[in-house]
């Protein structure tokens, strides 16, 4: 199936590695033009040049105030057009309701959500009829994740403004959409396995749980991001998808 993504462009955050670059690189490989970014240049710019030559890699930190706005217009400046955006963040800091310090929280907050809506708010300006905005968020919309409070507390609040955004953006033709990725095998999910001290162990654990009785490939995650991304999935919005090898049945 053509997805129609040829020529289209995306921004896509938090790609240098992991769920991001997952995504950037099937967008890429379907004939999107793509500026992806990651807090450290030399790593974005090495991103982008193993995608090819219609990516670009720039440095920008999410919880930057200035780097929506800045971002939204390099694209449009160097690609011409806009046609939608993923917003993907690294994981804050593990802990545990008592264990969380105020700064951690601060942090996360200017990141993870706020960093996200402005994201949103400036890729919305200049979208038209057929863009999308997506955002990476968790499992933990739907069920906290143990060890993980911080991100229990903030994705279910970046879902909500998510969906909000579907209903005021449905009637401009532009769709909202969240993907909910589960146990995928990047280096953040082995990175909190590993936490346990036995991480063998803790990954045969959750594989006995997820139907599927595997951890989810990154490529799997890209490819269900870029058919959500693309013209093909043009009746979907205010979708909440999870990615998760059937761990939520459905629901």
């Amino acid at each position: 199936m053509d997805l129609g993504l040829k020529d289209r462009v995306y921004i896509v955050t938090g790609a240098t590695r992991g769920l991001g670059f997952a995504s950037a690189r099937e967008l890429a490989a379907d004939g999107a033009k793509v500026l992806l970014t990651g807090r450290d240049a030399q790593r974005a710019a090495a991103a982008a040049a193993e995608l090819g030559p219609d990516v670009v890699g720039l440095a920008a930190d999410n919880a930057d105030a200035g780097a929506a706005e800045r971002l939204v217009a390099e694209a449009v400046a160097r690609f011409g057009r806009l046609d939608g955006i993923l917003i993907s963040v690294g994981g804050p800091a593990p802990g545990g309701a008592t264990d969380n310090t105020d700064e951690q929280w601060a942090a996360a907050f200017e990141s993870v959500f706020l960093g996200a809506v402005r994201l949103a708010r400036a890729a919305a300006a200049v979208l038209g009829e057929g863009g999308v905005i997506g955002f990476v968020l968790s499992g933990s919309v739907h069920e906290p994740i143990p060890g993980l409070t911080i991100s229990n507390g903030l994705r279910p609040g970046l879902a909500g403004f998510a969906k909000s955004l579907s209903v005021e953006l449905g009637p401009r033709g532009i769709r909202v959409i969240g993907l909910l990725p589960a146990r995928i095998d990047t280096d953040r999910v082995r990175e909190l396995d590993a936490l346990s001290g036995d991480e063998k162990a803790v990954r045969a654990g959750h594989e006995s749980r997820i139907p599927l009785r595997r951890y989810g490939r990154p490529e799997e995650f890209g490819r269900t991001a870029a058919f959500f991304l693309s013209p093909a999935a043009s009746y979907l919005t205010g979708v909440m998808l999870p990615i998760d090898g059937g761990s939520r049945h459905g629901f």
